[in-house]
Protein backbone atom coordinates (compact mmCIF):
# COMPACT_ATOMS: atom_id res chain seq x y z
CA UNK A 1 0.00 0.00 0.00
CA UNK A 2 2.73 2.38 1.04
CA UNK A 3 4.69 1.50 -2.08
CA UNK A 4 1.70 2.39 -4.24
CA UNK A 5 1.33 5.77 -2.52
CA UNK A 6 5.00 6.62 -3.12
CA UNK A 7 4.68 5.53 -6.73
CA UNK A 8 1.58 7.70 -7.11
CA UNK A 9 3.32 10.74 -5.63
CA UNK A 10 6.31 10.27 -7.92
CA UNK A 11 4.05 9.87 -10.92
CA UNK A 12 2.19 13.04 -9.95
CA UNK A 13 5.47 14.94 -9.57
CA UNK A 14 6.62 13.71 -12.96
CA UNK A 15 3.41 15.02 -14.49
CA UNK A 16 3.92 18.43 -12.84
CA UNK A 17 7.53 18.55 -14.03
CA UNK A 18 6.43 17.62 -17.55
CA UNK A 19 3.75 20.33 -17.55
CA UNK A 20 6.20 22.92 -16.24
CA UNK A 21 8.77 21.86 -18.82
CA UNK A 22 6.16 22.17 -21.54
CA UNK A 23 5.18 25.65 -20.33
CA UNK A 24 8.79 26.78 -20.08
CA UNK A 25 10.35 25.33 -23.20
CA UNK A 26 7.56 24.77 -25.71
CA UNK A 27 6.44 27.46 -28.24
CA UNK A 28 4.56 30.17 -26.34
CA UNK A 29 3.92 32.96 -28.83
CA UNK A 30 0.36 33.99 -29.64
CA UNK A 31 0.72 36.19 -32.72
CA UNK A 32 0.69 35.44 -36.44
CA UNK A 33 3.64 36.29 -38.66
CA UNK A 34 7.33 35.54 -38.39
CA UNK A 35 8.06 37.92 -35.52
CA UNK A 36 6.79 40.80 -33.43
CA UNK A 37 8.82 43.60 -31.89
CA UNK A 38 8.61 44.52 -28.23
CA UNK A 39 9.58 48.14 -27.48
CA UNK A 40 10.62 48.95 -23.93
CA UNK A 41 10.92 52.69 -23.44
CA UNK A 42 13.71 54.07 -21.27
CA UNK A 43 11.29 55.85 -18.95
CA UNK A 44 9.06 52.78 -18.66
CA UNK A 45 11.64 50.03 -18.37
CA UNK A 46 10.00 48.25 -15.46
CA UNK A 47 9.06 44.61 -15.16
CA UNK A 48 5.43 45.48 -14.47
CA UNK A 49 5.14 47.56 -17.64
CA UNK A 50 6.73 44.83 -19.73
CA UNK A 51 4.48 42.14 -18.29
CA UNK A 52 1.41 44.28 -19.00
CA UNK A 53 2.53 44.86 -22.61
CA UNK A 54 3.16 41.16 -23.17
CA UNK A 55 -0.34 40.42 -21.89
CA UNK A 56 -2.33 43.27 -23.47
CA UNK A 57 -0.67 43.06 -26.88
CA UNK A 58 -1.02 39.28 -27.19
CA UNK A 59 2.64 38.40 -27.46
CA UNK A 60 2.38 35.20 -25.39
CA UNK A 61 -0.34 32.72 -24.43
CA UNK A 62 0.36 32.40 -20.70
CA UNK A 63 1.46 35.69 -19.07
CA UNK A 64 1.08 34.11 -15.62
CA UNK A 65 3.56 31.39 -16.42
CA UNK A 66 5.94 33.97 -17.90
CA UNK A 67 5.70 36.00 -14.69
CA UNK A 68 6.63 32.90 -12.68
CA UNK A 69 9.60 32.09 -14.93
CA UNK A 70 10.72 35.71 -15.18
CA UNK A 71 10.90 36.13 -11.43
CA UNK A 72 12.80 32.88 -11.05
CA UNK A 73 15.34 34.17 -13.59
CA UNK A 74 15.72 37.54 -11.85
CA UNK A 75 14.14 39.43 -14.73
CA UNK A 76 12.44 42.19 -12.64
CA UNK A 77 15.87 43.57 -11.65
CA UNK A 78 17.43 43.22 -15.11
CA UNK A 79 14.89 44.73 -17.54
CA UNK A 80 16.62 46.98 -20.06
CA UNK A 81 15.12 49.48 -22.49
CA UNK A 82 15.31 48.64 -26.17
CA UNK A 83 13.76 46.96 -29.19
CA UNK A 84 13.45 43.21 -28.95
CA UNK A 85 12.45 40.79 -31.69
CA UNK A 86 10.21 38.01 -30.41
CA UNK A 87 10.13 35.33 -33.07
CA UNK A 88 7.16 33.09 -33.63
CA UNK A 89 7.60 29.81 -31.76
CA UNK A 90 9.90 31.15 -29.05
CA UNK A 91 9.44 29.63 -25.60
CA UNK A 92 8.81 31.55 -22.39
CA UNK A 93 12.36 30.72 -21.34
CA UNK A 94 13.77 32.09 -24.63
CA UNK A 95 11.81 35.33 -24.26
CA UNK A 96 12.78 35.79 -20.61
CA UNK A 97 16.44 35.15 -21.41
CA UNK A 98 16.28 37.58 -24.37
CA UNK A 99 15.02 40.36 -22.10
CA UNK A 100 17.29 39.50 -19.18
CA UNK A 101 20.38 39.63 -21.41
CA UNK A 102 19.25 42.83 -23.14
CA UNK A 103 19.77 41.24 -26.56
CA UNK A 104 18.32 43.99 -28.71
CA UNK A 105 17.44 43.82 -32.38
CA UNK A 106 19.20 46.77 -34.06
CA UNK A 107 17.41 49.24 -36.31
CA UNK A 108 18.67 49.80 -39.85
CA UNK A 109 18.54 53.46 -40.85
CA UNK A 110 19.04 54.21 -44.52
CA UNK A 111 20.01 57.83 -45.08
CA UNK A 112 19.60 59.09 -48.62
CA UNK A 113 19.07 62.73 -49.59
CA UNK A 114 17.91 65.00 -46.79
CA UNK A 115 17.84 68.77 -47.03
CA UNK A 116 17.55 70.35 -43.60
CA UNK A 117 18.46 69.61 -40.01
CA UNK A 118 14.75 69.45 -39.31
CA UNK A 119 14.37 66.76 -41.98
CA UNK A 120 17.15 64.74 -40.39
CA UNK A 121 15.70 65.17 -36.89
CA UNK A 122 12.25 64.02 -38.04
CA UNK A 123 13.78 61.10 -39.96
CA UNK A 124 15.73 59.83 -36.95
CA UNK A 125 12.90 60.60 -34.52
CA UNK A 126 10.51 58.34 -36.44
CA UNK A 127 12.87 55.38 -36.30
CA UNK A 128 14.46 55.60 -32.86
CA UNK A 129 13.20 56.28 -29.37
CA UNK A 130 14.78 59.72 -29.13
CA UNK A 131 12.42 62.55 -29.99
CA UNK A 132 13.05 64.78 -33.01
CA UNK A 133 13.26 67.71 -30.59
CA UNK A 134 16.21 66.04 -28.85
CA UNK A 135 17.90 65.42 -32.19
CA UNK A 136 17.53 69.02 -33.39
CA UNK A 137 18.73 70.22 -29.98
CA UNK A 138 21.95 68.24 -30.48
CA UNK A 139 22.42 69.64 -34.00
CA UNK A 140 22.04 73.16 -32.64
CA UNK A 141 24.33 72.63 -29.66
CA UNK A 142 27.64 74.36 -30.32
CA UNK A 143 29.44 72.52 -27.53
CA UNK A 144 28.38 69.07 -28.82
CA UNK A 145 29.38 69.89 -32.38
CA UNK A 146 32.71 71.42 -31.40
CA UNK A 147 33.95 67.93 -30.53
CA UNK A 148 33.67 67.09 -34.23
CA UNK A 149 35.13 70.40 -35.50
CA UNK A 150 31.67 71.41 -36.75
CA UNK A 151 29.26 74.25 -36.00
CA UNK A 152 25.52 74.70 -36.32
CA UNK A 153 25.85 75.68 -39.99
CA UNK A 154 28.21 72.86 -41.03
CA UNK A 155 26.66 70.13 -38.85
CA UNK A 156 25.04 68.46 -41.84
CA UNK A 157 28.43 68.06 -43.56
CA UNK A 158 28.94 65.19 -41.11
CA UNK A 159 26.00 63.22 -42.52
CA UNK A 160 26.93 60.77 -45.27
CA UNK A 161 24.15 58.87 -47.07
CA UNK A 162 24.54 55.19 -46.22
CA UNK A 163 22.96 52.40 -44.17
CA UNK A 164 23.61 52.56 -40.43
CA UNK A 165 22.67 50.27 -37.54
CA UNK A 166 21.60 51.64 -34.17
CA UNK A 167 20.01 50.33 -31.03
CA UNK A 168 16.49 51.74 -30.86
CA UNK A 169 17.11 53.48 -27.53
CA UNK A 170 20.35 55.19 -28.64
CA UNK A 171 20.73 58.77 -27.47
CA UNK A 172 21.37 61.53 -30.06
CA UNK A 173 25.01 61.83 -28.96
CA UNK A 174 25.60 58.14 -29.74
CA UNK A 175 23.70 58.38 -33.04
CA UNK A 176 25.81 61.27 -34.29
CA UNK A 177 29.05 59.79 -33.04
CA UNK A 178 28.51 56.91 -35.47
CA UNK A 179 27.32 59.21 -38.28
CA UNK A 180 30.26 61.57 -37.90
CA UNK A 181 32.69 58.65 -37.80
CA UNK A 182 31.60 57.85 -41.36
CA UNK A 183 32.85 61.31 -42.30
CA UNK A 184 36.28 60.51 -40.85
CA UNK A 185 36.41 57.29 -42.84
CA UNK A 186 35.60 59.05 -46.11
CA UNK A 187 38.02 61.93 -45.66
CA UNK A 188 41.29 60.06 -45.86
CA UNK A 189 44.54 61.86 -46.72
CA UNK A 190 44.16 61.24 -50.44
CA UNK A 191 40.69 62.79 -50.63
CA UNK A 192 41.73 65.72 -48.45
CA UNK A 193 44.57 66.41 -50.87
CA UNK A 194 42.25 66.24 -53.89
CA UNK A 195 39.96 68.76 -52.22
CA UNK A 196 42.86 71.00 -51.22
CA UNK A 197 44.16 70.98 -54.80
CA UNK A 198 40.85 72.61 -55.75
CA UNK A 199 40.92 75.13 -52.93
CA UNK A 200 38.47 73.20 -50.79
CA UNK A 201 38.40 71.48 -47.43
CA UNK A 202 36.08 68.64 -46.35
CA UNK A 203 33.30 71.04 -45.34
CA UNK A 204 33.40 73.34 -48.38
CA UNK A 205 33.72 70.35 -50.74
CA UNK A 206 30.61 68.86 -49.14
CA UNK A 207 28.71 72.16 -49.46
CA UNK A 208 29.62 72.43 -53.14
CA UNK A 209 28.64 68.78 -53.68
CA UNK A 210 25.25 69.50 -52.15
CA UNK A 211 24.64 72.18 -54.78
CA UNK A 212 25.74 69.89 -57.61
CA UNK A 213 23.51 67.13 -56.18
CA UNK A 214 20.49 69.41 -56.46
CA UNK A 215 21.43 70.75 -59.88
CA UNK A 216 21.72 67.52 -61.85
CA UNK A 217 20.99 63.81 -61.76
CA UNK A 218 23.27 63.09 -64.70
CA UNK A 219 26.31 61.39 -63.20
CA UNK A 220 28.48 62.01 -66.25
CA UNK A 221 28.24 65.80 -65.97
CA UNK A 222 28.55 66.29 -62.22
CA UNK A 223 32.31 66.83 -62.34
CA UNK A 224 31.94 69.38 -65.17
CA UNK A 225 29.25 71.23 -63.25
CA UNK A 226 31.48 71.30 -60.20
CA UNK A 227 34.22 72.86 -62.36
CA UNK A 228 31.83 75.67 -63.35
CA UNK A 229 31.13 76.56 -59.74
CA UNK A 230 34.81 76.30 -58.85
CA UNK A 231 35.68 78.68 -61.70
CA UNK A 232 33.11 81.19 -60.46
CA UNK A 233 34.29 80.72 -56.90
CA UNK A 234 37.93 81.43 -57.81
CA UNK A 235 37.00 84.49 -59.85
CA UNK A 236 35.01 85.94 -56.96
CA UNK A 237 31.77 85.67 -58.94
CA UNK A 238 28.46 84.85 -57.33
CA UNK A 239 27.59 81.20 -57.79
CA UNK A 240 23.98 82.01 -58.74
CA UNK A 241 22.79 78.50 -58.06
CA UNK A 242 19.01 78.12 -58.27
CA UNK A 243 18.85 75.30 -55.67
CA UNK A 244 20.28 77.65 -53.03
CA UNK A 245 17.34 79.98 -53.63
CA UNK A 246 14.90 77.12 -53.12
CA UNK A 247 16.71 76.24 -49.90
CA UNK A 248 16.62 79.84 -48.72
CA UNK A 249 12.87 79.95 -49.37
CA UNK A 250 12.37 76.41 -48.01
CA UNK A 251 10.29 75.81 -51.13
CA UNK A 252 11.77 72.72 -52.76
CA UNK A 253 8.90 72.27 -55.18
CA UNK A 254 9.69 75.39 -57.22
CA UNK A 255 9.93 74.47 -60.88
CA UNK A 256 10.98 77.87 -62.19
CA UNK A 257 12.93 80.64 -60.46
CA UNK A 258 11.65 84.19 -61.07
CA UNK A 259 13.12 87.58 -60.19
CA UNK A 260 10.93 87.81 -57.08
CA UNK A 261 12.52 84.63 -55.74
CA UNK A 262 16.04 85.96 -56.19
CA UNK A 263 15.37 88.82 -53.77
CA UNK A 264 15.07 86.59 -50.70
CA UNK A 265 17.35 87.73 -47.88
CA UNK A 266 19.35 84.71 -46.77
CA UNK A 267 23.02 83.73 -46.46
CA UNK A 268 22.07 80.73 -48.61
CA UNK A 269 20.95 82.87 -51.55
CA UNK A 270 23.97 82.71 -53.86
CA UNK A 271 22.40 85.29 -56.18
CA UNK A 272 22.86 87.93 -53.46
CA UNK A 273 25.95 86.59 -51.70
CA UNK A 274 29.42 85.81 -53.00
CA UNK A 275 31.03 82.48 -52.24
CA UNK A 276 29.60 79.26 -50.90
CA UNK A 277 26.62 79.23 -48.54
CA UNK A 278 27.41 78.66 -44.84
CA UNK A 279 26.21 75.06 -44.95
CA UNK A 280 25.05 72.34 -47.33
CA UNK A 281 21.61 72.43 -48.94
CA UNK A 282 21.25 68.63 -48.91
CA UNK A 283 23.17 65.48 -48.11
CA UNK A 284 24.98 64.64 -51.36
CA UNK A 285 25.87 61.13 -52.41
CA UNK A 286 29.45 59.88 -52.25
CA UNK A 287 29.28 59.76 -56.05
CA UNK A 288 28.65 63.51 -56.22
CA UNK A 289 31.29 64.29 -53.62
CA UNK A 290 33.79 62.24 -55.58
CA UNK A 291 32.86 64.18 -58.71
CA UNK A 292 33.62 67.47 -56.93
CA UNK A 293 37.05 66.49 -55.60
CA UNK A 294 37.94 64.93 -58.97
CA UNK A 295 36.52 67.75 -61.08
CA UNK A 296 38.55 68.59 -64.22
CA UNK A 297 40.10 71.94 -65.07
CA UNK A 298 37.77 73.73 -67.51
CA UNK A 299 37.06 77.27 -68.68
CA UNK A 300 33.31 76.92 -68.30
CA UNK A 301 31.57 79.71 -66.44
CA UNK A 302 27.93 79.09 -67.35
CA UNK A 303 25.49 76.26 -67.88
CA UNK A 304 21.80 75.88 -68.61
CA UNK A 305 19.44 72.93 -68.90
CA UNK A 306 19.01 71.43 -72.34
CA UNK A 307 15.81 72.35 -74.17
CA UNK A 308 14.90 68.67 -74.60
CA UNK A 309 14.21 68.42 -70.85
CA UNK A 310 16.55 65.45 -70.58
CA UNK A 311 17.88 66.77 -67.30
CA UNK A 312 21.29 67.35 -68.82
CA UNK A 313 23.01 70.72 -69.37
CA UNK A 314 24.88 72.78 -71.93
CA UNK A 315 28.09 74.44 -70.72
CA UNK A 316 29.55 77.73 -71.98
CA UNK A 317 32.78 79.67 -71.63
CA UNK A 318 31.25 82.99 -72.73
CA UNK A 319 28.15 84.83 -71.67
CA UNK A 320 27.13 85.33 -75.33
CA UNK A 321 27.03 81.58 -75.95
CA UNK A 322 25.22 81.08 -72.66
CA UNK A 323 22.48 83.55 -73.69
CA UNK A 324 21.82 81.55 -76.86
CA UNK A 325 21.43 78.30 -74.90
CA UNK A 326 19.34 79.99 -72.23
CA UNK A 327 16.97 81.48 -74.79
CA UNK A 328 16.47 78.03 -76.33
CA UNK A 329 15.59 76.58 -72.95
CA UNK A 330 13.23 79.43 -72.04
CA UNK A 331 11.40 79.09 -75.35
CA UNK A 332 11.05 75.36 -74.74
CA UNK A 333 9.69 76.06 -71.25
CA UNK A 334 7.16 78.57 -72.58
CA UNK A 335 6.04 76.15 -75.27
CA UNK A 336 5.66 73.38 -72.72
CA UNK A 337 3.51 75.61 -70.50
CA UNK A 338 1.36 76.65 -73.45
CA UNK A 339 0.76 73.01 -74.39
CA UNK A 340 -0.13 72.22 -70.80
CA UNK A 341 -2.59 75.13 -70.64
CA UNK A 342 -4.15 74.09 -73.95
CA UNK A 343 -4.70 70.56 -72.69
CA UNK A 344 -6.33 71.85 -69.53
CA UNK A 345 -8.63 74.15 -71.56
CA UNK A 346 -9.79 71.26 -73.74
CA UNK A 347 -10.14 68.93 -70.77
CA UNK A 348 -7.56 66.51 -72.09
Amino acid sequence: MRRNIVFGILFFLLIIIAVLGWLVFMPATKFDGKSKYLFIRTKAATYGDVLKTLKDSSYIRTPGAFDFIGKKMGLPEKIKAGRYEIKKGMSLFDIARLLRNGTQSPVNIVITKLRTKEDLAAFVGKRLECDSIDVIAFLNNKDSLRNYQLDTSTAMTGIFPDTYQFFWNSEPSNVFKKLFNAKKVYWNDERKKLAADRGLNPETAYILASIVEEETRATSEKDTMASVYLNRYRKGMRLQADPTVKFALRDFGLRRIYEKHLAVESPYNTYRNTGLPPGPICTPSAETLNAVINSPATNYIYFVAKSDFSGRHLFSETYEQHLIYRRQFQEAQDKQQQLKAAKEDTGS
